[in-house]
Formats: C-alpha cells, structure tokens, sequence
C-alpha cells in the first residue's frame, strides 16, 4: 500500500484542467502516493439529487486527505431542464458541496496564504507575504436560514422589526469556534516567527456575535506576549489593504469576512490565479485553489494552475513531506521570476499543462 492515499476530486469546469497540470508536478517528486478519483459537483447534483454523495465521503474518511479542483455556484434553485428526468418536481435545493465537507469533517481552518511572487507582472505591490486564518463551519455559513420565517420565531424578542414576509439568516458564532480558529493563527504566527496577528471584525454594529470574536482574541493574544495583536473592521480594513498591505501579517476572522478578505488579498498577489487554501481540521485536510469553475474554459487547459499547485504544495507540508513542499514553492517561484512560461492572466500564451511541465521541470 502506498504511504499516503489522496483523494483526487477534480469537480466541475476547470478542476480537471488544474488537477492535471497539479499531477504532472506532484509525480515529478517520487513521493509514494495513491490518487482515488471522487465524484462532486454539479454533475452528480443533476443526475443523483446531491453533489457531494455518500460514497464520497466515505472515500475521503479512508484517505489522509484530498486535493479539489473546483465547484459551480448556484443559486438555490436552478431550471428543471438541468435535472435528471428521475429528479425533476422533487424539490431538490442545491447547496455548496464544499461547505458540506467543511462542516461534516469539521475542517474549521480555511487557512489561505497570499505572496507577492517577484517577478509576477500581476502584484498589486511588491513584499505583500499575508496569511488569511478564515473560520471554516460556522457564522453565516452556518446553513440556519429561513424563508418565510416560522410564525414561532416572531415570539423571540427584536423579531417584531422584521417583516413577515422576509427571508433571515442566522449569523452563529461559538465560543469553541472563536477560540480554535483564533489559537490556529497565533500558533501558525509562533511557528513561521510572524510578527502581527490581525483580529477582523464588525464589533461596533454586530456587537454580540462579532463582539465575541473580538473579546475572544483579547484572551488568546494575551498568551501570546512575543506576537503583537491587532484587530480592525472589516470595512476599514479593506481601504488599509489597498493604502498599506505591507502592514499586515497574519489576518483572523469570522467566516464571511475572511471569504472576502481572502480574495481581497489574493488580487493583491496576482489574482485568484494564485489563491491557494487549506481547509484543514484536527485529522483531515482538503486542499483547493479559491477560484471557480470558470465552465466556458472547461476542457481548454487555457487556465493559471498555480494556485492549485501552490495548495499542493500545502498538502505536501500538512502530511509532512517539507522537503517536497519546498521543492514544489521553490519551483513555482523560480518559472514566476524567470518569467519565460506565462499562462494568458499573465499576458502569457502557455497553456495549464505547459505551466504545470514548466514547474515541474524545475522541482
């Protein structure tokens, strides 16, 4: 049996493209691997009625972890034309299959880093080197919505200045949610020796919820003296980011807002081109690229691989394998600097699979 078993799901659009050039890299480096394909996406929503099926799961709880390609967005209820025959009229609702695998492994670190590569044409600025710590299973992503709201809840006190016919959304934060995302950054801040952590926030409006992070991470930072806490609001922060990204290091949040900061930040480096993530919890780990599906260019191999190369590179260290991850994060930034293979977002003409030959040439 080989020393690690990865399930390898490619999803929809683009993901095959990616995953492609991704093995090309990976099978350059000899460690010992097993790759067990998985079915996800909108495919099997279509044909089955659930995009991420039981089997799937099952395949990923006997694997060390999984790389993923990439999933469509869908609106939560889409044409009857697009489903099977056999589904059609049954009420099915599609919802995202890769918030599902966060909350049922209980992958509660989104953890996603952003670096100005030199030589990348695209960098907002050189010397941006920022981590985004996103908690992975609960706020907004809870999945507690409601439309229309049941006549119970109009008995909860404030629910009288919500109108009858409204549709909500429950925001949930934890204490034990706030607490390990929060400990994850400042352990990952000793660990790499970086200097800042940044708590982001909307503690003035949303005080309860948002105010419980915040309170949270003034604990947590207080065990951690030789790392400076800092936090911000999610609005303010984003105007800083542009003005002076140089000043942050390692950035904290609640879900929703690390989802938008985390792109955010990614544009800052390149693009989602090169946004790499690592949902990850105590046993188990699924590695992605933060970019869609992109399905007009499926099948086109036209597409920047390196995101999902880089959040291979992730997976390697996360198993242990930091000579190999090294060897794959060298390899990527040497092809960037030397500026010879370029994919089209990168005013290039090579393809994903020359990008993915062009790394792992190098590795």
């Amino acid at each position: 049996m080989a020393k690690y078993r990865i399930a390898w799901l490619p999803g929809d659009g683009i993901g095959r493209d990616v995953l492609d050039a991704t093995k090309i890299v990976l099978d350059r480096l000899g460690v010992d691997v097993e790759y067990l394909p998985g079915d996800i996406g909108w495919e099997f929503w279509c044909r089955e009625g659930d995009p991420l099926p039981q089997r799937t799961i099952e395949l990923m709880k006997a694997t060390d972890c999984a790389m993923f390609g990439a999933i469509t967005s869908k609106p939560r209820t889409v044409a009857e034309e697009e489903l099977s025959p056999q589904l059609q009229n049954k009420g099915h609702v599609y919802r995202s299959p890769i918030v599902r695998m966060r909350q049922l492994l209980d992958l509660y670190i989104c953890r996603r880093p952003c670096f100005a590569y030199p030589g990348n044409p695209l960098n907002y600025r050189e010397g941006i080197d920022l981590v985004v710590f996103r908690e992975n299973t609960e706020d907004l992503y809870a999945g507690v919505e409601y439309y229309p709201v049941p006549e119970e809840m109009f008995r909860v006190k404030g629910m009288e200045r919500v109108a009858r016919d409204a549709a909500i959304s429950i925001k949930v934060n934890t204490p034990r949610g706030c607490r390990r995302i929060i400990e994850a950054a400042f352990e990952f801040a000793k660990d790499k020796k970086r200097r800042k952590v940044t708590c982001v926030h909307k503690a003035n409006v949303v005080r309860v919820t948002d105010g419980l992070f915040l309170e949270t991470f003034n604990e947590v930072s207080s065990s951690y003296p030789s790392i400076q806490p800092d936090e911000a609001n999610i609005d303010s922060l984003c105007q800083w980011l542009l003005k002076r990204p140089l000043d942050y290091d390692v950035l904290v949040a609640p879900n929703l807002y690390g989802d938008i900061i985390s792109d955010l930040c990614a544009q800052l480096t390149g693009g989602l081109g090169f946004g790499a993530s690592g949902n990850i919890g105590v046993d188990y780990a699924v590695f992605e690229p933060t970019h869609g599906s992109a399905p007009k260019y499926a099948g086109m191999y036209r597409v920047n691989p390196i995101a999902t190369i880089l959040a291979a590179s992730m997976m390697l260290e996360w198993l242990g394998e930091v000579q190999a991850a090294m060897r794959v994060s060298k390899a990527i930034a040497s092809v960037i600097q030397e500026g010879k293979v370029r994919t089209y977002d990168m005013s290039g003409s090579a393809s994903t699979l020359d990008m993915g030959q062009a790394i792992a040439d190098k590795c």
